[in-house]
């Protein structure tokens, strides 16, 4: 066995409740508690991130496709899907799928109230199974094969601004000229935190669009499009050299820049944070290096009388440090890994939905981060254990085994 490694293992550790004992449980401590944090952070800024994009992506898609117009209304100008790229976009393998929309201001009308509102009419093709997680009371609208069924969801803040309830016939009024109105029955009420969606969004039928607006009925006003890839610049190139030339492609991220800029802005805060914690959980790994070789002068005095060279001693150090470094790593992980299972079972750190557009803290496993925050703190604190011990090569035998 290594002399320097038997004899680290030797001095640290030891169960005697002295103060070498408490000082490196407390060097494991603050090692495991600044890793620990830096795991739980990235973990909930990744869940907080991927949930609230999620949201959005849930509801429009990572892209839309629409016929260039040079207007700036809420209503799109209608393409057919008979279009090249209505027909063939399956074969574009970052596609996942595809969904028909429209949309046209309209306003409903309450017992007391008016609230102007955007209709989004969704056909055949509405992905039924994602939106079913944002039904808070009721069901899906139906939507025939033939003719409309006059079906409408709306959010819970619009029902609670108008007091309506599941089962309530209520009126549209459609702006246009000359303005049309339609009688339609509250089918549910959904719910997804997002003052975007929420405040101004209702779902009816593609078809009652149509039929308002004169459309063929193979005309829409665009197509969500879901990826199954992470949406990049590259993934936009490859659906965007596809498209006819009368359509355009927008990216959800650019149309909601105000989410994902302040999502974007969070990783900032993360990272200075998870700095500093590393700053001090690394500086204190140091410092308290450097009180365990003062503790041992007299150890270090008899050693190299006994002709011990230097390199040798300061690898005794290193070696207790590199011990104190495992059992940090080992037991941080256990604490940040295991808590994260606990809230990502259990839910055990509730949110205010109005404030943070989630009813609990949301936890994401990113394995290739959680590798590299122990790859990087165990980097960091390796090299930065080199520093003390130089201190080694001053001691003195003699005055250092007369040390009191």
């Amino acid at each position: 066995m290594n002399l320097s490694y038997f004899i680290a293992k030797r001095i640290s550790f030891r169960k005697t409740g002295g103060f070498s004992s408490t000082i490196h449980l407390i060097a494991v401590g603050s090692l495991a508690l600044g890793l620990a944090v830096s795991i739980l952070s990235f973990m909930v800024l990744g869940g907080f991130q991927k949930t609230v994009a999620n949201k959005v992506y849930g509801f429009t898609g990572q892209y839309q496709v629409q016929r260039f117009t040079m207007s700036n209304a809420f209503e799109e100008s209608p393409f057919s899907l008979q279009s090249d790229f209505a027909q063939n976009y399956s074969q574009i393998p970052v596609i996942d799928r595809v969904q028909s929309f429209a949309h046209k201001a309209a306003l409903i009308k309450g017992d007391q109230e008016v609230e102007g509102v955007l209709m989004k009419g969704v056909g055949q093709d509405f992905d039924t199974l994602t939106f079913k997680n944002y039904l808070k009371e009721g069901r899906l609208i139906r939507i025939p094969e033939e003719g409309t069924s006059n079906e409408l969801m709306v959010s819970s803040v619009i029902a609670n601004r108008l007091q309506l309830k599941v089962g309530d016939r209520i009126i549209l009024y459609f702006v246009q000229d000359p303005p049309r109105y339609r009688r339609v029955e509250l089918v549910g009420i959904y719910e997804t935190y997002l003052e975007n969606f929420d405040e101004k969004i209702i779902i009816g039928e593609l078809q009652t669009i149509r039929n308002l607006n004169g459309w063929a009925k193979d005309e829409i006003g665009g197509l969500e499009i879901f990826v199954n890839k992470k949406p990049t610049r590259k993934v936009f190139e490859t659906i965007e050299e596809n498209l006819d030339l009368d359509l355009k492609l927008i990216d959800s991220q650019d149309k909601f820049l105000e989410i994902f800029d302040w999502l974007k802005l969070l990783d900032t805060n993360v990272y200075v944070f998870i700095g500093l914690i590393g700053f001090v959980a690394i500086f204190n790994m140091a410092a308290i290096l450097f009180i365990l070789i003062m503790e041992r002068t007299q150890m270090i005095g008899l050693l190299k009388a006994l002709g011990a060279r230097n390199q040798q001693i300061r690898k005794i150090f290193f070696w207790n440090g590199m011990r104190i470094l495992g059992r940090g790593l080992l037991i941080g992980n256990a604490i940040g890994l295991g808590f994260g299972i606990f809230q990502d079972l259990f839910h055990l750190i509730p949110l205010d939905p109005e404030s943070y557009y989630m009813s609990y803290v949301p936890i994401d496993w990113n394995w290739p981060i959680f590798i590299a925050i122990n790859i990087g703190i165990a980097a960091l604190t390796a090299a930065v254990l080199w520093i003390p011990v130089l201190v080694i090569s001053r001691v003195n035998p003699i005055q250092s085994i007369r040390f009191d």
